[in-house]
């Protein structure tokens, strides 16, 4: 097995990999040694193509993940030490060049992120998470990708760029998430401030649930829970009342979570944040949808 460790801005070097040390989100230039390293071991690929897959009557890759048919000369491994959004990077790279069936590893600069829990390495050990980059099998799971080629490693938001609710409508699948019109009454501390989702490890694959409070804190967080200071606020003189009160930000409501195979989404002010990288001028529209082919993902606990 090939061992390519890219170290993004992070310090680590592991012996036995070919170490290559990138920028803490690296570009498509930074990523052109790995897109050499798999047309080496896989010049051709002889399995359908993604287009001849589209056209299959067939839905298999709507159903549970599965490993990829390629045979490669060499099993080719990456392990990606640093954020979740250079984990991302790397991943829409061998997505947009289509050789995902190469093997992908995750070693967490911050092992509570999004992705370190998705990944199933949050309660594990450095030197667990290090063992299980270089040795673990691999488990198949979805993989997750914007309208723009972008592919979400932990998680996704959805928000206004001003902090104020959501207006427009967020759709799973076929059902309704959350919809709201511009009423010029928007709720300050608890109400429909958006959607956070997060990738599956198995099918439909994806997650997603309504945020009830603003992603941005603007003020010092309070004992009073976010519905109970939003009612207050909306009394005779309870804007004054709250003027300086907070409530903790990006919080979701945990009785409602839907799971599809895609989200869109179209509203005014759009602001899409992917693993803590929000996108530098927000969208009127966007769709988050499970790519044809899927991760050949190391990940722990993941059956």
């Amino acid at each position: 097995m090939r061992l390519i460790h890219f170290a993004c801005a992070s310090p680590l070097l592991i012996d036995g990999t070919t170490n290559v040390t990138l920028p803490a989100v690296p570009s498509r230039a930074d990523l052109r040694f790995l897109d050499e390293a798999a047309r080496e071991l896989l010049p051709v690929d002889p399995t359908p193509s993604l287009d001849e897959i589209a056209a299959s009557p067939s839905v298999a890759h709507m159903g549970e993940p599965t490993f990829a048919p390629q045979e490669p000369a060499e099993r080719l491994r990456v392990i990606v030490s640093g954020s979740d959004a250079a984990l991302g990077a790397v991943l829409a790279r061998m997505m947009r060049a289509d050789y995902l069936w190469a093997e992908v590893a995750y070693l967490p600069a911050d092992p509570l992120s999004a992705a370190s829990k998705v990944w199933g390495l949050a309660g594990l050990s450095e030197e667990e998470r290090l063992a299980a980059a270089l040795e673990a099998p691999v488990s198949p799971s979805p993989c997750i990708r914007t309208d723009r080629s972008e592919v979400v490693a932990g998680s996704a938001t959805l928000s206004r760029d001003d902090a104020t609710e959501y207006v427009g409508e967020i759709v799973v699948d076929s059902a309704v998430l959350l919809y709201r019109e511009d009423t010029g009454s928007p709720a300050r501390f608890h109400g429909d401030f958006g959607a956070r989702l997060v990738p599956m490890n198995t099918a439909p694959g994806i997650a997603a649930s309504r945020l009830v409070t603003p992603l941005v804190a603007g003020g010092r967080t309070g004992r009073r829970d976010p519905e109970e200071l939003e009612r207050l606020r909306r009394l005779p003189g309870g804007a004054w009342l709250t003027r300086n009160a907070d409530v903790d930000p990006g919080l979701v409501d945990p009785d409602r979570v839907l799971t599809g195979r895609a989200v869109q989404s179209g509203g005014a002010g759009i602001r899409v944040e992917i693993d803590g990288v929000a996108r530098p001028r927000p969208v009127d529209r966007v769709t988050f949808y499970r790519h044809l082919r899927d991760l050949q993902s190391v990940k722990m606990g993941v059956e």
